[in-house]
C-alpha cells in the first residue's frame, strides 16, 4: 500500500519526477484541487440527491394520503345518500 501512495504522491516517484520542481508543485497542486473537487462534488451530489428522493418521497406520501381521503370521503358520503 506504502508502494502505491508513493507513485501517486510522491513528486519524487510519480511521473511528473521529470518536471522542474516548481512545475511539479504547481502541477501537485492543481490535482489535489481537482481532486478536492471531485471528492466534494460526488458527497455533494450524493447528499443533495438525497435530499430530492426524501422530497419526491414526501410529495408522492402526500399524494397518496390526499387521494384516500378523498376516496374514503366519496365513500362516506355514498352510504351515507343510500343508507
Amino acid at each position: 500500500m506504502r508502494e502505491q501512495y508513493s507513485v501517486v504522491m510522491d513528486e519524487n516517484e510519480n511521473p511528473l519526477h521529470t518536471l522542474p520542481k516548481p512545475q511539479r508543485f504547481q502541477a501537485m497542486v492543481l490535482l489535489s484541487l481537482m481532486w478536492t473537487t471531485v471528492f466534494c462534488v460526488a458527497i455533494g451530489s450524493y447528499t443533495y440527491w438525497g435530499e430530492l428522493v426524501v422530497g419526491h418521497v414526501a410529495v408522492a406520501v402526500g399524494v397518496v394520503i390526499t387521494g384516500l381521503t378523498f376516496n374514503s370521503a366519496r365513500k362516506s358520503t355514498r352510504n351515507d345518500t343510500i343508507g
